[in-house]
């Protein structure tokens, strides 16, 4: 099932996506939550009437609503480093012997098609196309075997860098938080229609040029490594959202490095999760 968040006004609202029509749930089933982390939240209760949706709602041309961020105020946004052996190559790095974590901050969630800012700090800003994991229920000390059992579901995201602010400390918080950089979406697909995420492709384009062309497979830690590691240092919630690292083809490791500039539109897309497309511009 696809679910999205959207808004044909002011007011934000749910929905599921069939191909090309979205169907609102609020006023099919208006009990329900009417935010995305309500829903996942309660989701083994309601399942089941939210597949009924599209036998109850109206459905509208998907079109005609704009999409937002699936999860617009996640409770931890937690990205994963130096995760595909490509990506570590042109880092000239070594393979990381630990998983690599640093957090975004909650105002660089953004939509999946909205404008993203070239702030007025930098001009090294970068493109990371990822997977994205959304949590599903509250969990921890979770075992790699159980891992599977908290994933809610799946999307794209862009872990966009300013690689300047992001190397000129150990710590990488402040080179990933910049407002708008981590647009997130089009959707959340659930965890049952993709059954086993590390067999999906990944690819990245700027401007029509392919700049990374991967897959999920090459993900030196899996998904379910990442949730158990991180599971033992913090309470995963209903609506965290992991994002699971980058492959190579980055900006900054290019000879010479080509960094976004305004004008310029960065596709980040996943087989069976869909592509965002993302417009970068100056901050005024």
């Amino acid at each position: 099932m696809k679910l999205a968040t959207f808004s044909r006004g002011s007011t934000d609202e749910i929905g599921v996506i069939v191909q090309d029509r979205i169907f609102p749930i609020s006023p099919a089933l208006p009990e329900l939550p009417d935010n995305m982390i309500g829903l996942i939240s309660i989701w083994n209760q309601v399942a089941a009437d939210v597949r009924r949706v599209v036998s109850l709602a109206t459905p509208i041309p998907l079109r005609t609503v704009k999409l937002k961020a699936p999860i617009g105020n996640p409770g931890k946004i937690l990205a994963i480093g130096l995760n595909y052996g490509d990506h570590i190559s042109e880092s000239g790095l070594a393979k990381p012997e630990h998983q690599i974590w640093f957090s975004k901050l909650p105002d660089t969630v953004n939509g999946p098609f909205d404008s993203v800012v070239i702030p007025r700090a930098s001009a090294q800003v970068d493109y990371e196309g990822e997977m994205v994991i959304v949590i599903g229920r509250k969990g921890r000390h979770i075992s790699r075997q159980d891992a599977r059992k908290y994933v809610f579901g799946y999307c794209v995201g862009n872990d966009v860098s300013v690689r300047d602010w992001q190397t000129r400390t150990s710590q990488w918080l402040l080179g990933k938080s910049f407002d708008t950089h981590g647009p997130i979406g089009p959707w959340l697909t659930t965890a049952d229609e993709i059954g086993d995420p590390h067999r999906l492709g990944l690819q990245t384009s700027v401007n029509g040029e392919l700049r990374q062309n991967s897959n999920t497979r090459h993900l030196v830690f899996d998904v379910w490594d990442q949730i158990a590691y991180l599971s033992e240092v913090t309470t995963l919630r209903p609506g965290d959202i992991i994002f699971s690292g980058t492959p190579g083809g980055v900006g900054v490791a290019m000879k010479p490095p080509r960094f976004l500039k305004t004008g310029d539109i960065v596709r980040c897309e996943i087989e069976e999760l869909g592509a965002i497309e993302n417009a970068f511009s100056g901050e005024i």
